[in-house]
């Protein structure tokens, strides 16, 4: 019998010849056997879905009535990642269809950029323009110097677009800004990485630590879920936050730790576990390498040394590390998601990875489970061209642990610099508005600028669209097939996302824009299949089932290939590590030049008059891009500013008042923020929801609307393992007189 190792290096089995002339499906019929009566009498059918509000994807039903109009989404009770449950932000996702700021027809620019001066174009001449401009660049400097930004489904169809045309750069802001740190990390310690929806075993755990990770205000939905079954079954919840926040209402234990340290607590834990003997034995003994390493650089690391540098008191300190370990092994230190603060963000967790690795979490019921993954076979198409060059080839010395291309060093290598050979001519955003989402605006404008072509894929007139030469406007994930959903689970699953209606407007899915330039491009036989629907029903034919079967279900799930969903007694595991074993002393990061063990450094503290900038998440919101959802605005229309009572009376602030912002670099806010004067916050820190102060005046509900912690960041901090851009290093202070005078503190 194969092992599990040689299993997982298996490839997938090939895909075959297409089958020519399959039935098309469009719009199909849609599932009636569980049809509700709707609140006319009227009987409302069903069509299935995964939500596209978030990267959860939860799968659902999408109702709607006998004349059309979609009534209402709800959880596919068959779906592991929601349980039949959704959250504000998916049963509000009908807004998006229904918002009447939609992006309507392409659009192509008429005046210089930034100008918002488009003309009305038909979707020849838009794909016309696109082509012309790519096969210009690809002739004068090389496919390679075209870019994929994506954050979304359609992503799919333009990386295999961009990668036909020999270009590998197809980047997931996500990575760099949001989560690559976290998965160098645990792939250095456990040789493997956390995925999505992260394989915590929450539902089973007896203690939950959460370092700077909002669960309930970011809702990941199943997440949410076992969090809440854990507390109802006597779980102990450890917050670490500055801010007093939803989860830390629900843990034992607050610790309101000062900004920037949570290294050094993270040590001293490390310190407590080990000195007073409460790690593992036999498990850190049978699969770990390094224990003596760590024991002797710990050593100092005291709860006492880290309360001079936390301000968290030792005593708390040993008590929650003593928590940690009577839970063992069914215990989290939750590995979190934003986790781009401080640029030695990988370091941070790195300690994450061994604390869990201690405590003998990893592989163990109410730590971290074994994740499985149905593999669907991709279409047939012919080998995709061997790249010339690619990004590293201009930054060849940074970033050596990265194992994504980087959406921030694409834009560093567009802007202009003599001392490169190459600079990007061409970027195609699809689903992510790049100008709220990497850091530092003036230099994403600055390559924007000195860009031969900019193509933006979106629903909405998002601010990145208002630079763009050409505005492709996608349907809702509402009105349009997608691909499979596959993804990582304790069983493996696969759902579908159908049509609940036609496109609105002049309105197309990715997979038709992609397939439409593939044509003009030359490489449409990477697109064997004319329809989507066609691909999908092969597709699903070669798992046993099909289009037909799905739209019906909605969520299959498949048996395990091996009933090893966590490790079995005295089971002897080789991980993915040079030592195979997990590595509390990372050969890996020693050998890429980087300390094998986490180290403290101290970071810079707020100026006099100045507080770090923090932020958040809001349940009823994802980023920026559902601030102007009718149904999800009316939840919430506008961020706050929270502010300690002791930093508001020295301000004479007052809760309901708007203030200005300005940074340590003297860059002010767009627009005024409403100060919330809360013994929520620390004293050296405020706080702010992601995803407001939106300045494109087409979203009218949103447009002005609370301030912008982007259009405050300037100051990136990069991480030199991985290049994640650590974006908490920025400070603001106030400016009360609206008219623009700066009040003295």
């Amino acid at each position: 019998m194969a092992t599990r190792r040689q299993f997982i290096r298996i490839s997938a089995v090939g895909a075959g010849a297409v089958l020519a002339g399959a039935a098309g499906f469009r719009l199909m019929a849609p599932e009636p056997v569980k049809a509700l009566s709707g609140s006319a009498g009227e009987m409302l059918r069903r069509i299935p879905t995964y939500c596209e509000v978030c990267f959860w994807k939860c799968a659902g039903w999408v109702y709607r009535d006998d004349k059309g109009a979609i009534k209402k989404i709800v959880g596919n009770n068959e779906d592991l990642n929601c349980n039949g449950r959704f959250c504000p932000r998916g049963t509000g996702g009908i807004g998006m269809y229904y918002d009447d700021d939609r992006l309507r027809t392409p659009l192509i620019r008429t005046e210089e950029r930034g100008q918002q001066s488009f003309r009305e174009a038909t979707w020849e001449e838009a794909f016309d323009y696109i082509a012309e401009k790519i096969k210009k660049i690809s002739a004068e400097h090389g496919p390679e110097c075209l870019a994929l930004f994506t954050h979304g489904s359609g992503g799919k169809y333009f990386s295999t677009l961009l990668r036909a045309l020999g270009s590998p750069h197809v980047a997931a802001p996500s990575y760099a800004q949001c989560r690559g740190p976290r998965e160098v990390a645990f792939q250095g310690t456990f040789g493997e990485t956390i995925e999505s929806p992260e394989r915590t075993d929450i539902r089973d755990t007896k203690c939950l630590v959460l370092i700077g990770s909002h669960i309930g205000e970011n809702m990941h939905n199943g997440q949410v879920q076992e969090m809440s079954d854990a507390i109802d079954k006597g779980a102990t919840i450890i917050t670490v936050d500055p801010r007093y926040s939803t989860a830390a209402g629900k843990s034992k234990y607050w610790l309101p730790i000062k900004p920037a340290t949570d290294l050094a607590l993270l040590l001293a834990w490390i310190n407590v576990i080990i000195n007073e003997e409460l790690y593992d034995k036999p498990y850190v003994e049978k699969y770990t390498f390094g224990l003596d390493y760590l024991r002797e650089h710990v050593r100092s690391m005291t709860p006492e040394w880290a309360y001079g540098i936390t301000t968290i008191d030792p005593t708390v300190i040993r008590e929650t590390a003593r928590e940690m370990a009577n839970a063992s092994p069914a215990v989290i230190i939750h590995p979190g998601r934003h986790v781009t603060w401080y640029g030695d963000d990988t370091q941070r967790l790195r300690a994450v990875a061994i604390l869990n690795a201690l405590l003998g979490s990893w592989g163990r019921r109410g730590g971290f489970y074994r994740p499985e993954i149905f593999e669907l076979p991709e279409p047939p198409h012919p080998p995709f061209p061997e790249p010339k060059r690619s990004w590293r080839t201009e930054f060849p010395d940074l970033y050596k642990l990265a194992d994504s291309v980087l959406a921030n060093g694409l834009c560093d290598a567009t802007v202009p610099d003599p001392s490169r050979h190459c600079q990007f001519q061409g970027w195609i955003v699809n689903g992510t508005n790049l100008i709220e989402t990497l850091p530092n605006q003036e230099n994403t404008l600055k390559a924007i600028q000195a860009l031969q072509l900019l193509v933006v894929i979106d629903t909405m007139p998002m601010e990145i669209t208002g630079w763009a030469d050409v505005v492709l406007p996608e349907c809702t994930y509402l009105e349009r097939f997608d691909d499979i959903r596959t993804g990582p689970h304790r069983k493996p699953q696969i759902a579908l996302r159908a049509p609940a209606a036609e496109p609105m407007y002049n309105t197309k899915p990715s997979f038709w824009m992609a397939r439409e330039l593939a044509k003009r491009l030359g490489v449409i036989d990477y697109f064997p299949f004319e329809r989507i629907e066609d691909q999908l029903d092969w597709q699903l034919k070669q798992a046993g089932s099909s289009l037909d079967e799905m739209m019906k279900l909605g969520v299959k799930t498949f048996d395990r290939q091996y009933e090893d969903l966590y490790f079995a007694p005295g089971e002897d595991v080789e991980f993915y590590t040079p030592t195979g074993k997990i590595e509390l002393y990372s050969t890996t990061f020693e050998e890429a030049g980087f300390d094998p063990l986490p180290k403290y450094t101290h970071h810079e503290e707020p100026p006099p008059g100045f507080y770090r900038l923090n932020y958040g998440r809001a349940p009823m919101h994802t980023f920026s891009r559902t601030s102007n959802n009718p149904n999800l605005t009316d939840l919430m229309d506008e961020n706050t500013l929270w502010v300690n009572p002791r930093v508001a009376k020295e301000w004479g602030l007052s809760t309901g008042q708007y203030v200005h912002l300005v940074n340590q670099d003297g860059k002010k806010s767009e627009f005024p923020i409403k100060v919330r004067v809360t013994e929520r916050i620390r004293w050296d820190s405020v706080y702010m929801v992601h995803g407001f102060g939106h300045d494109q005046k087409k979203l009218r509900r949103c447009y002005g609307k609370g301030a912008s912690d982007t259009n405050l960041i300037t100051k990136v901090l990069v991480d030199p393992l991985m290049g994640g851009t650590g974006m908490r290093g920025n400070f603001v202070t106030f400016i009360t007189d609206l008219s623009g005078k700066e009040v003295a503190s």
